[in-house]
């Protein structure tokens, strides 16, 4: 089947989308007992005028957290009423998605980004088997067949992550002690982006910090 222009120029956008960042969103991934020491790190996500930006993958990184890293189980994104039912997805390293489809009509779900390249061709239901994200970095994800059809894959090499709220917080619960490097990223960040990159001091008691993004919270939407 071929594409429309309109959707040869989607594909074309999303695979100029770089995905050098190595970043952080979905459920938190469960180690198993915590640490004794272990902590709660809170971010708020502003935009430049300080409103909240709901929706922001953050995460945190070292090297201690990239050997503790575990896939998660059971992830998935579907496709329903022709949207994908999450914006933006995070999920640590390893780990492998299920694209269901819910709607009665077929999609081919794809993405050329550097992080992911895949395609699910034509189907409905569930694939056989799910796509394994298996390098840190943002795949974005399309539709060929319904050019408004638009979500993020946001693979981290740590289990601590997190998606910001409706009033731009997020809370990394379960964080050692120690140095890391706070990630920060918005889907309304220009093309290739990297993500706000800056250090962060984890004491035994937590960490509060408040993390302002170069996007203003109406573009963000």
């Amino acid at each position: 089947m071929k594409s429309s222009p309109c959707g040869r120029a989607a594909r074309a956008a999303l695979a100029s989308a770089a995905a050098s960042l190595a970043l952080a969103v979905a459920p938190a991934l469960s180690l198993g007992v915590a640490p004794a020491s272990a902590a709660t790190v809170t971010v708020t996500v502003q935009d430049a005028a300080g409103l909240p930006l709901p929706g922001s993958a953050v995460f945190l990184e070292s090297d201690a957290a990239r050997a503790a890293v575990r896939p998660l189980a059971g992830a998935e994104i579907a496709q329903q009423h022709k949207q994908f039912t999450q914006r933006v997805t995070v999920v640590p390293v390893g780990t492998a998605i299920q694209f269901p489809n819910r709607d009665t009509v077929r999609h081919h779900v794809y993405s050329y980004s550097p992080t992911k390249t895949f395609e699910l061709k034509l189907y409905a239901g569930t694939p056989s088997k799910p796509v394994l994200f298996d390098k840190p970095g943002i795949a974005v994800l399309g539709c060929n067949i319904h050019d408004t059809m638009i979500a993020w894959v946001v693979v981290v090499p740590t289990p601590y992550y997190g998606l910001s709220d409706a009033a731009g917080r997020v809370q990394l619960a379960d964080v050692p002690p120690g140095s890391y490097r706070l990630r920060s990223w918005n889907p309304a960040f220009a093309v290739g982006a990297p993500a706000l990159d800056q250090p962060l001091e984890v004491a035994a008691e937590g960490a509060r910090t408040v993390v302002k993004l170069p996007v203003s919270a109406a573009a963000a939407r």
